[in-house]
């Protein structure tokens, strides 16, 4: 008796991953362009990091205490036992780069931008991915508010230009070395007696960094951080001032901005200024004015999925100042800010409001019909006069049938096919015949560039 076949594995993307299919890639080159575009334009230039890098840089510079180096890392060791870990974030390798290359000797400041892959073991959630794309903005070697203005309007721009109008900008002062410790002291005072009802996190937080409790998503938390103190309220002369000077900034470039007293951003590495981009999870009325009495009553993503509810606010955006970076990975005290928008979520946001069109999958003009072996061969220097040319086209090769090739060309909605078989070949001529009529007529092979483009400017 036979052995039985052994059934084979059906594979599927891993768990928060997914794959880009071909017809999405004509928005997603769109939004690529745009922001190489709005990048370049603003002065920033592209750098490309390491998908890995050593796994002391995110533990130091991010912070061992965080969620992403404590519970969302994917990290290993090569066989030559390097400690090496998948970017979960782009602004460490940056600032490892600008520390590495010896750019604080470049004309300052460096402005850097990147679009690129990271990785995460986190919870996949509406348009957030384990492996995801992220476009940032670094601006290096200025400690002016105004830099922080700039880059929070770069991605408001963006925002603009897709016709995501109703976006807001949530900013905070997280405070300097000068002014955050006794801010510590007060928080830790709060929270001391209310340790018992926090989450199992928030109570490791409390321990190593109080801070910290301010980023929680729990609802038990969210209810114990409504009334705990604000850093706000305690900012140094320094801090005050760069805060006040943004606020102004922004409002003198049109952004919609909402104080955010209790917004730290999950690194720790920011220092005085923290913002978040938000958009309403559907389309709404108009973005909400400036206010001084704090964010959005609407609950985060994270909050809401938490509770088993749709979120009414999605975050696209965080960034915020990292003055104390570059130094603590090995390079010059620079003072440095920047963000990252999440391409997912936006590309998402784009295509359930339809808030701008969204671009058709690009179509052939001329589908490439051939018959026999020696049209065949003489397919390869059609096909490449027409990339010459410029004019796209499509193919199908592996066919021998004419009427299959040309219900793909159908299909495909091409506006003309071009027939080839033993006859044309040998004489070096082929029929063009337009799809829609079915008109066609024959030509040398040496004027096909010359009357295509004739009759694509009727």
């Amino acid at each position: 008796m036979a052995k039985a076949r052994e059934k084979l594995k059906s594979f599927q993307s891993p768990r928060g991953t997914h794959d880009i299919l071909p017809a999405e890639q004509a928005l997603w080159e769109k939004v690529r362009q745009s922001i190489r575009q709005l990048s370049t334009f603003y002065g920033f230039e592209r750098i490309d990091t390491p998908h890995f890098e050593d796994t002391d840089l995110f533990t130091l510079g991010v912070g061992r205490g965080t969620d992403i180096v404590s519970k969302q890392m994917y990290s290993f060791k090569t066989r030559g036992g390097d400690a090496l870990t998948l970017r979960p974030e782009g602004t460490a390798p940056v600032a490892r780069a600008y520390a590495e290359h010896g750019m604080v000797n470049w004309p300052q400041p460096v402005k850097l931008y990147y679009i690129g892959s990271f990785f995460r073991h986190e919870s996949p959630q509406r348009g957030r991915y384990r492996e995801f794309n992220q476009w940032g903005l670094e601006l290096l070697g200025d400690g002016e508010a105004v830099a922080d203005a700039q880059i929070i309007n770069v991605f408001y721009m963006f925002l603009l230009e897709w016709g995501l109008r109703d976006g807001v900008v949530e900013v905070n002062s997280v405070g300097c070395p000068a002014c955050r410790p006794a801010y510590r002291v007060q928080l830790t005072q709060y929270y001391r007696s209310k340790v018992r009802g926090l989450c199992r996190d928030c109570k490791e937080r409390f321990r190593d960094n109080p801070l910290r409790l301010l980023d929680c998503a729990e609802e038990k938390c969210g209810i114990v951080k409504k009334s705990a103190p604000q850093l706000l309220d305690r900012l140094c002369e320094g801090c005050r001032s760069h805060f006040k000077l943004l606020l102004e900034f922004l409002e003198e470039s049109g952004v919609p901005y909402a104080l955010s007293p209790h917004l730290v951003r999950g690194l720790d590495y920011y220092s005085r200024s923290a913002f978040e981009i938000f958009l309403p999870a559907a389309p709404s009325a108009p973005a909400a004015p400036k206010t001084a009495e704090g964010g959005s009553a609407s609950p985060a993503p994270e909050e809401a999925a938490a509770r088993g509810e749709a979120p009414k606010k999605l975050a696209v955006v965080g960034g915020g100042r990292y003055d104390g970076l570059i130094e603590l990975v090995g390079g010059r005290p620079t003072p440095a800010v920047g963000g990252a928008m999440g391409l997912e979520r936006i590309g998402q946001l784009i295509r359930e409001r339809a808030a701008a069109k969204v671009p058709e999958p690009s179509k052939p003009k001329v589908f490439l019909v051939q018959l026999g072996e020696l049209a065949k061969r003489k397919s390869f220097r059609i096909m490449e006069d027409l990339r010459r040319a410029g004019i796209t086209m499509a193919e199908s090769l592996g066919r021998d049938s004419i009427r299959s090739q040309l219900k793909i060309a159908d299909r495909v909605s091409a506006e003309y096919a071009l027939i080839i078989g033993q006859k044309e070949a040998l004489d070096g001529t082929l029929i063009v015949r337009e799809m829609s009529s079915g008109i066609q007529e024959t030509m040398p092979q040496d004027r096909l560039v010359e009357t295509l483009r004739r009759k694509f400017k009727r």
